[in-house]
Protein backbone atom coordinates (compact mmCIF):
# COMPACT_ATOMS: atom_id res chain seq x y z
CA UNK A 1 0.00 0.00 0.00
CA UNK A 2 1.31 3.41 -0.91
CA UNK A 3 2.27 5.83 1.78
CA UNK A 4 0.86 9.44 1.74
CA UNK A 5 2.27 12.06 1.96
CA UNK A 6 1.52 14.30 4.91
CA UNK A 7 0.78 17.82 4.29
CA UNK A 8 3.66 19.00 6.68
CA UNK A 9 5.94 16.99 3.42
CA UNK A 10 3.67 18.70 1.10
CA UNK A 11 4.72 22.20 2.46
CA UNK A 12 7.90 21.62 2.79
CA UNK A 13 8.36 20.63 -1.12
CA UNK A 14 7.35 24.41 -1.72
CA UNK A 15 9.54 25.99 1.14
CA UNK A 16 12.58 26.77 -1.37
CA UNK A 17 10.58 28.95 -4.08
CA UNK A 18 8.18 30.44 -1.85
CA UNK A 19 11.05 32.11 0.11
CA UNK A 20 12.37 33.15 -3.18
CA UNK A 21 9.39 35.28 -3.91
CA UNK A 22 9.25 36.64 -0.62
CA UNK A 23 12.51 37.52 -1.13
CA UNK A 24 12.07 39.67 -4.26
CA UNK A 25 9.20 40.81 -2.69
CA UNK A 26 11.03 42.44 -0.24
CA UNK A 27 13.93 43.62 -1.96
CA UNK A 28 11.23 45.85 -3.94
CA UNK A 29 11.06 48.07 -0.48
CA UNK A 30 14.45 48.80 -1.25
CA UNK A 31 13.58 50.29 -4.65
CA UNK A 32 14.76 54.27 -4.11
CA UNK A 33 16.52 54.13 -1.47
CA UNK A 34 19.84 55.62 -1.42
CA UNK A 35 23.07 52.57 -1.43
CA UNK A 36 23.93 51.63 2.20
CA UNK A 37 20.16 51.85 3.14
CA UNK A 38 20.04 49.63 6.34
CA UNK A 39 16.65 47.41 5.77
CA UNK A 40 17.06 43.67 6.86
CA UNK A 41 15.47 41.22 3.97
CA UNK A 42 14.84 37.78 4.78
CA UNK A 43 13.05 36.02 6.90
CA UNK A 44 12.89 35.95 10.75
CA UNK A 45 14.43 33.17 12.04
CA UNK A 46 15.16 33.82 15.95
CA UNK A 47 13.31 35.99 18.61
CA UNK A 48 16.20 38.36 19.12
CA UNK A 49 20.36 39.00 18.13
CA UNK A 50 22.69 36.53 20.67
CA UNK A 51 26.56 37.51 20.36
CA UNK A 52 28.68 34.53 21.74
CA UNK A 53 32.28 34.94 21.52
CA UNK A 54 35.13 32.27 21.22
CA UNK A 55 39.30 33.49 22.18
CA UNK A 56 41.71 31.23 22.11
CA UNK A 57 45.27 30.81 21.67
CA UNK A 58 47.94 27.97 21.44
CA UNK A 59 48.10 27.62 25.04
CA UNK A 60 44.19 28.69 26.43
CA UNK A 61 40.75 29.18 25.38
CA UNK A 62 37.93 31.44 26.33
CA UNK A 63 34.51 30.73 25.55
CA UNK A 64 31.47 33.66 25.72
CA UNK A 65 27.86 32.54 25.74
CA UNK A 66 26.88 36.10 26.14
CA UNK A 67 28.27 39.13 25.18
CA UNK A 68 26.85 42.74 25.63
CA UNK A 69 27.62 44.94 22.87
CA UNK A 70 29.73 47.19 25.21
CA UNK A 71 32.63 44.20 25.82
CA UNK A 72 33.32 43.16 22.34
CA UNK A 73 37.19 43.28 21.79
CA UNK A 74 38.14 45.74 18.87
CA UNK A 75 39.49 45.10 15.77
CA UNK A 76 43.17 45.57 16.73
CA UNK A 77 43.21 43.66 19.88
CA UNK A 78 46.87 41.01 20.10
CA UNK A 79 47.53 38.33 21.55
CA UNK A 80 44.70 35.63 20.39
CA UNK A 81 42.19 34.72 17.92
CA UNK A 82 38.74 36.18 18.19
CA UNK A 83 35.79 34.78 17.24
CA UNK A 84 32.32 36.54 17.39
CA UNK A 85 29.28 34.81 16.22
CA UNK A 86 25.53 36.51 15.94
CA UNK A 87 22.91 34.80 15.40
CA UNK A 88 19.94 36.52 13.96
CA UNK A 89 20.25 39.31 11.73
CA UNK A 90 16.47 40.91 11.93
CA UNK A 91 17.44 44.00 14.72
CA UNK A 92 18.87 46.21 12.23
CA UNK A 93 20.52 48.08 14.77
CA UNK A 94 22.34 45.40 16.62
CA UNK A 95 24.15 44.63 13.32
CA UNK A 96 24.48 48.38 12.79
CA UNK A 97 25.99 48.52 16.32
CA UNK A 98 28.89 45.72 15.53
CA UNK A 99 29.26 46.64 12.22
CA UNK A 100 30.09 50.28 13.34
CA UNK A 101 32.42 48.84 16.40
CA UNK A 102 34.69 46.71 13.85
CA UNK A 103 34.88 49.54 11.05
CA UNK A 104 32.90 48.16 8.33
CA UNK A 105 32.01 49.63 5.53
CA UNK A 106 28.17 50.63 5.33
CA UNK A 107 27.29 48.63 2.05
CA UNK A 108 29.09 45.64 3.68
CA UNK A 109 26.69 45.98 6.91
CA UNK A 110 23.98 46.31 4.37
CA UNK A 111 24.59 43.04 2.31
CA UNK A 112 25.15 41.34 5.91
CA UNK A 113 21.46 42.21 6.52
CA UNK A 114 20.18 41.20 2.97
CA UNK A 115 20.17 37.23 3.47
CA UNK A 116 19.78 37.30 -0.86
CA UNK A 117 23.25 37.52 -1.22
CA UNK A 118 24.79 34.96 -3.69
CA UNK A 119 28.06 33.71 -2.63
CA UNK A 120 31.11 36.35 -2.92
CA UNK A 121 34.05 37.48 -1.17
CA UNK A 122 35.67 41.04 -1.59
CA UNK A 123 38.74 42.30 0.08
CA UNK A 124 38.74 45.57 1.90
CA UNK A 125 42.10 45.80 2.62
CA UNK A 126 41.44 45.89 6.55
CA UNK A 127 39.09 42.90 6.29
CA UNK A 128 38.11 40.21 3.73
CA UNK A 129 34.02 40.07 3.24
CA UNK A 130 32.65 36.66 2.50
CA UNK A 131 29.30 35.69 1.64
CA UNK A 132 28.12 31.58 1.97
CA UNK A 133 24.95 29.71 1.95
CA UNK A 134 24.80 26.69 4.10
CA UNK A 135 22.21 24.08 3.37
CA UNK A 136 19.66 22.28 5.88
CA UNK A 137 17.56 19.23 5.77
CA UNK A 138 14.08 19.61 6.67
CA UNK A 139 13.13 17.73 10.07
CA UNK A 140 10.81 15.28 7.14
CA UNK A 141 13.68 15.36 4.45
CA UNK A 142 11.20 16.72 1.71
CA UNK A 143 12.46 20.22 1.98
CA UNK A 144 15.87 22.29 1.42
CA UNK A 145 16.26 25.35 3.45
CA UNK A 146 19.19 28.05 2.80
CA UNK A 147 20.87 30.37 5.36
CA UNK A 148 23.28 33.18 4.51
CA UNK A 149 26.25 32.96 6.26
CA UNK A 150 28.64 36.10 6.00
CA UNK A 151 32.29 36.72 7.29
CA UNK A 152 34.32 39.04 8.25
CA UNK A 153 37.86 37.91 8.24
CA UNK A 154 40.20 40.33 9.92
CA UNK A 155 43.79 39.84 10.99
CA UNK A 156 43.03 38.06 14.61
CA UNK A 157 39.70 38.19 14.77
CA UNK A 158 36.62 36.76 12.55
CA UNK A 159 32.62 37.81 12.67
CA UNK A 160 30.16 35.02 12.07
CA UNK A 161 26.73 36.58 10.93
CA UNK A 162 24.17 33.94 10.78
CA UNK A 163 20.73 34.21 10.47
CA UNK A 164 19.41 31.41 13.14
CA UNK A 165 20.98 29.70 15.85
CA UNK A 166 21.36 26.30 14.39
CA UNK A 167 24.42 25.98 16.18
CA UNK A 168 25.90 24.88 12.68
CA UNK A 169 29.06 25.39 13.39
CA UNK A 170 29.05 23.24 16.85
CA UNK A 171 31.93 21.09 15.45
CA UNK A 172 34.06 23.93 14.82
CA UNK A 173 33.66 25.23 18.80
CA UNK A 174 34.26 21.24 19.88
CA UNK A 175 37.87 21.00 17.72
CA UNK A 176 38.96 24.24 18.95
CA UNK A 177 38.15 23.33 22.76
CA UNK A 178 39.57 19.82 22.45
CA UNK A 179 42.89 21.66 20.77
CA UNK A 180 42.40 19.31 17.93
CA UNK A 181 44.22 19.37 15.04
CA UNK A 182 45.87 23.32 13.92
CA UNK A 183 43.14 24.96 14.75
CA UNK A 184 44.07 26.73 17.76
CA UNK A 185 47.67 26.70 16.19
CA UNK A 186 46.29 28.57 12.80
CA UNK A 187 45.05 32.37 12.89
CA UNK A 188 41.73 33.73 12.16
CA UNK A 189 42.45 33.04 8.34
CA UNK A 190 42.76 29.39 9.09
CA UNK A 191 39.54 29.76 11.27
CA UNK A 192 37.85 30.80 8.15
CA UNK A 193 38.75 27.75 5.94
CA UNK A 194 37.35 25.56 8.66
CA UNK A 195 34.32 27.64 8.63
CA UNK A 196 34.13 26.99 4.70
CA UNK A 197 34.95 23.44 4.79
CA UNK A 198 32.05 22.84 7.16
CA UNK A 199 29.81 24.31 4.73
CA UNK A 200 31.51 22.88 1.84
CA UNK A 201 31.16 18.67 3.57
CA UNK A 202 27.35 19.96 4.53
CA UNK A 203 26.93 20.18 0.67
CA UNK A 204 28.12 16.13 0.25
CA UNK A 205 25.56 15.55 3.36
CA UNK A 206 22.61 17.06 1.07
CA UNK A 207 23.35 15.01 -1.97
CA UNK A 208 23.56 12.01 -0.24
CA UNK A 209 19.75 12.73 0.75
CA UNK A 210 19.12 13.86 -2.90
CA UNK A 211 20.30 10.29 -4.32
CA UNK A 212 18.49 8.50 -2.50
CA UNK A 213 15.47 10.58 -3.37
CA UNK A 214 16.34 10.00 -6.30
CA UNK A 215 16.93 6.64 -6.60
CA UNK A 216 13.55 5.85 -5.28
CA UNK A 217 11.91 7.72 -7.59
CA UNK A 218 13.35 5.79 -10.49
CA UNK A 219 12.12 2.93 -9.55
CA UNK A 220 8.96 4.35 -8.57
CA UNK A 221 9.21 5.52 -12.73
CA UNK A 222 9.90 1.90 -14.15
CA UNK A 223 7.08 0.22 -11.69
CA UNK A 224 4.32 2.30 -10.86
CA UNK A 225 4.44 6.12 -11.79
CA UNK A 226 1.43 8.07 -11.09
CA UNK A 227 0.74 11.77 -11.25
CA UNK A 228 2.63 12.27 -7.96
CA UNK A 229 5.60 10.92 -9.34
CA UNK A 230 5.41 14.51 -11.84
CA UNK A 231 5.17 16.42 -8.91
CA UNK A 232 8.03 14.99 -7.20
CA UNK A 233 10.16 15.15 -10.09
CA UNK A 234 8.87 18.91 -10.47
CA UNK A 235 10.33 19.00 -6.54
CA UNK A 236 13.42 18.13 -7.85
CA UNK A 237 14.10 20.21 -10.81
CA UNK A 238 13.34 23.13 -8.15
CA UNK A 239 15.87 21.56 -5.32
CA UNK A 240 18.69 21.42 -8.00
CA UNK A 241 17.73 25.16 -9.16
CA UNK A 242 17.87 25.93 -5.73
CA UNK A 243 21.22 23.83 -4.84
CA UNK A 244 22.76 25.34 -8.00
CA UNK A 245 22.25 29.23 -7.12
CA UNK A 246 23.62 28.60 -3.73
CA UNK A 247 26.81 26.37 -4.37
CA UNK A 248 28.12 27.17 -8.03
CA UNK A 249 29.61 30.49 -6.47
CA UNK A 250 31.12 28.62 -4.45
CA UNK A 251 34.07 28.15 -6.52
CA UNK A 252 34.40 31.18 -7.53
CA UNK A 253 34.74 32.57 -4.00
CA UNK A 254 37.47 30.03 -3.06
CA UNK A 255 39.30 30.24 -6.65
CA UNK A 256 39.55 34.51 -5.32
CA UNK A 257 40.70 33.32 -2.28
CA UNK A 258 43.48 30.85 -3.66
CA UNK A 259 44.61 33.71 -5.66
CA UNK A 260 47.12 35.21 -2.65
CA UNK A 261 45.53 38.89 -3.21
CA UNK A 262 43.99 38.70 -0.27
CA UNK A 263 47.10 39.80 2.28
CA UNK A 264 44.85 38.36 5.53
CA UNK A 265 45.46 34.67 3.76
CA UNK A 266 48.50 33.33 5.06
CA UNK A 267 50.24 30.87 2.75
CA UNK A 268 50.57 28.38 5.13
CA UNK A 269 46.30 28.21 5.11
CA UNK A 270 46.25 27.98 0.92
CA UNK A 271 46.97 24.60 0.45
CA UNK A 272 43.96 24.02 2.68
CA UNK A 273 41.67 26.55 0.68
CA UNK A 274 42.63 24.49 -2.18
CA UNK A 275 41.64 21.23 -0.73
CA UNK A 276 38.40 23.16 0.03
CA UNK A 277 38.02 24.27 -4.11
CA UNK A 278 38.52 20.57 -4.98
CA UNK A 279 35.71 19.82 -2.78
CA UNK A 280 34.05 22.55 -4.50
CA UNK A 281 34.01 21.51 -7.87
CA UNK A 282 33.63 17.58 -7.13
CA UNK A 283 30.33 18.74 -5.66
CA UNK A 284 29.44 21.36 -8.54
CA UNK A 285 30.12 17.91 -10.71
CA UNK A 286 28.09 15.62 -8.60
CA UNK A 287 25.23 17.94 -8.64
CA UNK A 288 25.07 18.55 -12.48
CA UNK A 289 25.32 14.46 -13.02
CA UNK A 290 21.96 14.97 -10.61
CA UNK A 291 20.49 17.74 -12.23
CA UNK A 292 20.75 16.33 -15.32
CA UNK A 293 18.94 12.71 -14.49
CA UNK A 294 16.34 14.52 -12.45
CA UNK A 295 15.59 16.72 -16.29
CA UNK A 296 15.76 13.01 -18.22
CA UNK A 297 13.05 11.50 -15.74
CA UNK A 298 10.46 13.75 -17.42
CA UNK A 299 11.17 11.99 -20.41
CA UNK A 300 11.27 8.39 -18.81
CA UNK A 301 8.07 8.87 -16.93
CA UNK A 302 6.40 10.11 -20.02
CA UNK A 303 7.91 7.04 -22.24
CA UNK A 304 6.41 5.10 -19.07
CA UNK A 305 2.97 6.00 -19.30
CA UNK A 306 3.26 6.26 -23.34
CA UNK A 307 4.11 2.37 -22.86
CA UNK A 308 1.68 1.50 -20.62
CA UNK A 309 -1.34 3.13 -22.93
CA UNK A 310 0.29 1.01 -25.62
CA UNK A 311 0.00 -2.00 -23.53
CA UNK A 312 -3.78 -1.01 -22.85
CA UNK A 313 -4.45 -0.33 -26.60
CA UNK A 314 -2.61 -3.52 -27.34
CA UNK A 315 -5.06 -5.47 -25.49
CA UNK A 316 -8.19 -3.64 -26.76
CA UNK A 317 -7.07 -4.27 -30.27
CA UNK A 318 -6.37 -7.95 -29.74
CA UNK A 319 -10.30 -7.81 -27.58
CA UNK A 320 -11.77 -6.20 -30.86
CA UNK A 321 -10.08 -8.31 -33.03
CA UNK A 322 -11.01 -11.96 -31.91
CA UNK A 323 -14.75 -10.31 -31.59
CA UNK A 324 -14.40 -9.75 -35.36
CA UNK A 325 -14.97 -13.14 -36.98
CA UNK A 326 -18.03 -13.68 -33.79
CA UNK A 327 -19.41 -10.59 -34.56
CA UNK A 328 -19.64 -11.80 -38.27
CA UNK A 329 -21.47 -14.85 -37.72
CA UNK A 330 -23.71 -13.52 -35.54
CA UNK A 331 -24.79 -10.52 -37.59
CA UNK A 332 -24.82 -13.47 -40.47
CA UNK A 333 -27.18 -15.63 -38.95
CA UNK A 334 -29.25 -13.05 -37.81
CA UNK A 335 -30.58 -11.83 -40.66
CA UNK A 336 -33.90 -13.88 -40.40
CA UNK A 337 -34.59 -14.68 -43.76
CA UNK A 338 -36.99 -17.77 -44.37
CA UNK A 339 -35.10 -19.72 -46.72
CA UNK A 340 -32.08 -20.01 -44.68
CA UNK A 341 -30.88 -23.52 -45.03
CA UNK A 342 -28.69 -23.89 -41.87
CA UNK A 343 -31.45 -22.48 -39.96
CA UNK A 344 -33.56 -26.17 -40.15
CA UNK A 345 -29.97 -28.11 -39.49
CA UNK A 346 -30.81 -29.76 -36.59
CA UNK A 347 -26.15 -29.85 -36.01
CA UNK A 348 -26.63 -25.78 -37.12
CA UNK A 349 -26.25 -24.16 -33.86
CA UNK A 350 -23.47 -26.62 -31.98
CA UNK A 351 -21.79 -25.97 -35.56
CA UNK A 352 -21.75 -22.11 -35.23
CA UNK A 353 -20.89 -22.73 -31.57
CA UNK A 354 -17.97 -24.88 -32.99
CA UNK A 355 -16.82 -22.53 -35.81
CA UNK A 356 -16.87 -19.39 -33.23
CA UNK A 357 -14.64 -20.99 -30.62
CA UNK A 358 -12.29 -22.63 -33.48
CA UNK A 359 -11.88 -19.42 -34.66
CA UNK A 360 -11.22 -17.43 -31.35
CA UNK A 361 -8.27 -20.31 -30.43
CA UNK A 362 -6.95 -20.31 -34.00
CA UNK A 363 -6.44 -16.27 -33.78
CA UNK A 364 -4.96 -16.89 -30.60
CA UNK A 365 -2.27 -19.57 -31.44
CA UNK A 366 -1.63 -17.04 -34.26
CA UNK A 367 -1.40 -13.83 -32.11
CA UNK A 368 1.13 -16.02 -29.89
CA UNK A 369 3.20 -16.61 -32.62
CA UNK A 370 3.47 -13.77 -33.86
CA UNK A 371 4.87 -12.42 -30.14
CA UNK A 372 1.61 -10.18 -29.97
CA UNK A 373 0.60 -11.70 -26.69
Amino acid sequence: MRKRKSPKAKRARRTSSRRLVDANRQLAIKSGLPPGSLVHIGVKRTEGVRTSMVSYNESRVQVTEEVPLEDLPGPTDQGATTWIIVEGLHEVGTIETIGRHFKLHPLVIEDIINTTQLPKTEDLGDYVFIVLRILHIEDDSTGLSAEQVSLILGPNYLLTFLESGRESFNDVKNRIQAGKGLIRKGGSDYLAYCLIDTIVDKYFVILENLAEQIEVLETELVTNSTTETVRTIHRLKTDMIFLRRSIWPVREVTSRLLSGQAALIRDSTLPYLRDVYDHAIRVIDIMETYRDVVSGMLDIYLSSVSNRLNQIMKILTIIATIFIPLTFLTGWYGMNFKLMPELEWHWGYPMVILVAVSAVIGMLIAFRRRGWL
